[in-house]
């Protein structure tokens, strides 16, 4: 039996939401019945929305002020806001030693300050209707492990887990908050960190399940945690990683083999 989680009538902001994971997630909630907005630095290609799309909105999220502006004018043309997915983030890679403070301190205004300020802007909103609403943070399997070439990124995830849970209790009972902590997700822009197919296939095998997420995968967990089936679900973190990363000493045992055609099924 397949289950549908009905979103019609409720208004869901995905920032980052033209590409990539943002995409994904955008897409789901739309196919759910959700009215979706989504923003980005860029300019969209065809500005607004069309019947079935998310409406775009050219905004710097690291930017509190133009954050405001965007929730006001949301508020103002909808009437409400019901789910807010602070999804936007990324980093290139970079050696910590040797990137600048810049670049340091935007990679942490990216990924933890703006959904501070998205998350500070929607409460009010959120607070004042009669259900509430949800806050979901993306954050990643870097929170929580060494992330070497990345190590801003990940100390910046580890912050916004952080926040997660505490604004779950601060803002409790009326709004949930949320995290999905991803793995490893395919995206066009994937073979910029991973490689060819050949090494992006090589990379895959080193998760437990064997192959990489689809940005789908990340907006489903996102529906989920922003339906009724979550109702009693806040300040959890939701691993959506395909169970992690095989332990490194598993290259060097007798059983790596064996463990490793188990895992597929054979």
């Amino acid at each position: 039996m397949q289950l549908q989680l009905d979103m019609a009538g409720k208004v869901v902001l995905v920032t980052g939401g033209a590409r990539g994971v943002g995409e994904g997630i955008a897409e789901v909630f739309l196919r759910a019945g959700a009215e979706v907005e989504i923003c980005g630095r860029s300019t969209a290609p065809a500005p607004g929305a069309a019947p079935g799309q998310p409406r775009f909105s050219q905004v710097d999220v690291r930017d509190p002020d133009q954050v405001d502006r965007w929730i006001e004018e949301i508020t103002a043309r909808r009437g409400r806001i019901d789910v807010a997915v602070n999804n936007a983030g990324g980093a290139p890679f970079a050696d910590f030693a040797s990137a600048s403070p810049r670049f340091h301190r935007r990679v942490t205004d990216l990924n933890f300050l703006a959904p501070v300020y998205v998350s500070r802007a929607v409460f009010p909103v959120m607070d004042a209707q009669d259900d509430g609403g949800v806050v979901l943070n993306i954050t990643s399997i870097s929170a929580r492990r060494p992330s070497p070439g990345s190590a801003v990124y990940g100390a910046a995830k580890a912050a916004l887990e952080s926040l997660t849970t505490t604004l779950a209790v601060e803002w409790a009972p009326r709004v949930r908050v949320n995290a999905v902590s991803c793995g490893l997700v395919a995206t066009p822009g994937s073979t910029d960190h991973y490689g060819d197919a050949e090494q992006t296939a090589r990379v895959a095998a080193t998760i437990p399940r064997g192959v990489f997420a689809r940005p789908g995968d990340i907006g489903a967990a996102c529906l989920m945690l922003a339906s009724p089936l979550s109702a009693h679900i806040t300040g959890a973190v939701l691993n959506v990683d395909g169970g992690g990363e095989w332990p490194a000493f598993l290259q060097h045992s007798p059983n790596t083999g064996a463990l490793t055609a188990k895992s597929r099924g054979r």
